[in-house]
């Protein structure tokens, strides 16, 4: 089988935790991986950043990164993305058309690509299967739940996505929460949707030896006998760096006293986003000295954040799964996360970690304080951590996929989903 995976807007070799890239990268490239070892020919198509790129990237066995150019090497932000849509398009066809072999299916990847996939679907006469990682209408009830600031997905990708979800072959979502979001705001058919729940790295993210902790401590610059608390992922409103620096305020407020440390892993995301912005909150609240800002770390170096906290917080407004929150209980380490989206799938409340409704200062404080204290609790919560943890691999991930293509493709006539539905 060849497949022609489709992530426009981020390549899945760049760096998850700055600009774009992030959790949806990760996938991409962890679950190409086990369907290449699988045997499955995986051509991932995204769009050329730099000259030195090269337009084919062979990363294993089976499985390359194609780079077409579509626009400035330089310069457009994602919401520019969709002026270069035709270009990118017409850029992946000429691909195509050179190596003179065609794909069996197409798997976009987020909103952008799946515009590209629709086309590239009717004109190749290949099935569609489309994963959207976030959904404007849904981030957007989120953000007006909570009072976000940030601003709203546009009603234009909206539209773009109910596209997807009206004339894609299969959606494919991490979780039944985000089947039963796209049924709610989308309108979308049950029967046309396959949960496919990501994995995690267990192999890299493992909770090592107190030696292991020590190191990376000293390698932090991280006092041996602080307490610490870890946020990893981008530095966006949406994700809630400024909900664990509130809460760490609140935290010295009780107790000034208290030995703890905060690292805040991450780069800025978006046109507005700044991590100066979340480093001069940490000053302003009293608690600047206290907090260390860390850039985005590869997985090899992710490990080492993780493995020096004793609890990470993911206090994001919504997540399709949250990888970080696997991540992190695989190498042994608690979670205290929002209870939003699929991280009630990914921590278990009260067993790996705790579960916060909403996004109080005081109530996040109370979290982690809870776990602070009781070191028992916390410590009991960290072995169980790696077993849950261990129920979550790209393997399985890739082979529940892998059905799902399989299955696609048997029903699958061409022209006939267009005549179904009146297009």
């Amino acid at each position: 089988m060849r497949v022609a995976m489709i992530s426009m807007h981020t390549s899945p070799l760049e760096q998850p935790g700055s600009g774009d890239a992030g959790g949806m990268n990760v996938y991409i490239l962890n679950i190409a991986r086990e369907l290449a070892a699988s045997g499955t020919e995986v051509d991932v198509f995204t769009r050329a950043t730099r000259p030195s790129q090269g337009e084919v990237v062979r990363v294993s066995e089976n499985l390359r990164v194609v780079n077409v150019v579509a626009g400035p090497y330089e310069g457009l932000a994602k919401e520019e993305l969709p002026t270069q849509l035709a270009a990118f398009g017409g850029g992946v066809m000429q691909f195509v058309r050179q190596e003179g072999r065609p794909y069996d299916l197409i798997h976009s990847h987020y909103w952008l690509s799946g515009q590209v996939g629709w086309l590239l679907r009717d004109l190749a006469g290949v099935p569609l299967i489309h994963t959207g990682h976030t959904w404007a209408a849904v981030k957007n009830a989120a953000r007006e739940a909570a009072a976000d600031s940030d601003s709203p997905e546009t009603e234009a990708r909206r539209i773009c996505e109910q596209q997807l979800v009206d004339n894609a072959d299969c959606i494919v979502v991490n979780t039944a929460d985000e089947t039963q979001q796209l049924v709610r705001y989308y309108d979308a058919e049950p029967e046309r949707i396959s949960v496919v729940t990501p994995g995690a790295d267990t192999r890299l993210f493992t909770p090592g030896t107190n030696r292991n902790t020590e190191l990376a401590r000293r390698h932090l610059g991280i006092p041996l006998d602080s307490k610490v608390i870890a946020f990893v992922g981008r530095m966006q409103e949406f994700k809630g760096p400024q909900v664990l620096i509130r809460a760490a305020a609140e935290l010295f407020d009780r107790d000034p006293d208290r030995n703890v440390r905060i690292i805040m892993c991450g780069g800025a995301s978006g046109v507005d986003s700044s991590v100066d912005f979340y480093r001069a909150m940490a000053h302003k609240l009293g608690i600047g000295r206290k907090v260390r800002f860390l850039g985005p770390r590869p997985p090899e170096e992710l490990v080492q954040i993780y493995q020096a906290a004793d609890i990470v917080a993911v206090p994001s407004y919504n997540e399709s799964f949250g990888l970080v929150a696997i991540e992190a209980q695989a190498a042994g380490t608690p979670v205290v996360a929002a209870r939003v989206g699929g991280l009630p799938l990914a921590v278990a409340d009260g067993e790996t970690g705790v579960l916060v409704d909403g996004h109080a200062p005081d109530a996040w404080a109370d979290a982690l304080e809870q776990l602070l204290i009781d070191d028992s609790t916390r410590l009991t919560m960290a072995t169980a951590a790696v077993k849950r943890a261990a129920a979550f691999s790209w393997a399985a991930s890739a082979e529940a996929l892998s059905d799902v293509y399989a299955e696609v493709l048997e029903g699958f006539t061409p022209m006939d989903h267009r005549d179904a539905r009146g297009e």
